[in-house]
């Protein structure tokens, strides 16, 4: 099933490149991330662009990397909800 959920920024972190990895900084909380690997292009992914589709990043990483479909939406999703719960995106569903 294709995701048609729309992503965007609510607010932007300070982010320092690190040797192939990004470490994130909120300054309204105190906390930092880590992020590796694939998680440095979705991030990107979203602070180029006002809003995108969760299913585009998906093919997108797809296209990319050898990984299974299933995998990587699964992946997706599960990174799209952490940043959900830290309020640094928003989710709207979208009619395709």
């Amino acid at each position: 099933m294709k995701n048609n959920t729309r992503i965007s920024l609510l607010r932007k972190l300070e982010v320092t490149d690190l040797a192939g990895e990004k470490v994130m900084i909120d300054f309204e909380t105190g906390r930092y991330f880590l992020l590796k690997g694939i998680a440095n292009e979705i991030w990107d992914m979203l602070c180029d662009s006002s809003s995108v589709l969760e299913e585009d990043m998906v093919q997108s990483l797809i296209k990319s990397y050898d990984v299974e479909e299933a995998i990587c939406r699964d992946s997706v999703h599960s990174f799209m909800d952490k940043l959900q719960e830290y309020k640094f995106i928003k989710r709207t569903e979208e009619l395709i």
